[in-house]
């Protein structure tokens, strides 16, 4: 619990700092750290572990923001999380961030996920339908399961509108042991 309040004081922080301007390119730079500290357990640790000192962090923090071209706001706000240890908490604070960037420039962003790639023809009346639904310009993402069997699953924010077969068949077999 104690991380989550952490991760949305800095999330606001976060954007305070880079600017809603500025925010779609410093999210995407600090989800390059994030991905690196989830598909690297030696970066991550050096990231979190107390052992290490801040000079040593530092070095390898510069050094990785020189090869991807990280911007100084990035670079000090991953530098001081690391510092006070809350790094751990970075895909959180994104997530938030990427959350409230989103509130104030009034747009949602949308999981569809579908069993079969979908045309440009369904992909116009979707945006068309989420639009009318949440009030505001949403940003899809498709992805494919292919275990939905049929129909599509929507998540926007906390919301999932389900109307695949999977989701029916789940439906189905509640009412049934309900009886």
């Amino acid at each position: 619990m104690k991380g989550l309040k952490e991760a949305k004081k800095y999330a606001k922080a976060f954007l305070d700092t880079v600017g809603i301007e500025n925010a779609p390119q410093a999210l995407a730079e600090v989800n390059i750290i994030n991905d690196l500290m989830v598909k690297s357990k030696e970066f991550k640790n050096l990231l979190v572990s107390p052992q290490f000192t801040l000079e040593e962090k530092e070095k390898i923090i510069k050094l990785l923001a020189t090869k991807i071209k990280l911007s100084d706001k990035v670079l000090k706000f991953i530098m001081h999380l690391s510092d006070i240890g809350l790094i751990i908490y970075l895909s959180d604070i994104i997530r938030i961030a990427t959350n409230l960037f989103l509130e104030k420039k009034k747009r949602a962003k949308a999981l569809v996920l579908t069993p079969i790639e979908i045309g440009k023809d369904y992909e116009e009346k979707l945006i068309t339908s989420l639009k009318k639904l949440t009030d505001r310009d949403v940003d899809i993402e498709y992805k494919v399961d292919p275990s939905l069997l049929g129909g599509v699953q929507i998540k926007v924010g906390s919301t999932i509108y389900d109307t695949s077969i999977k989701g029916q068949l789940r439906l189905l077999k509640n009412e049934l042991i309900k009886g």
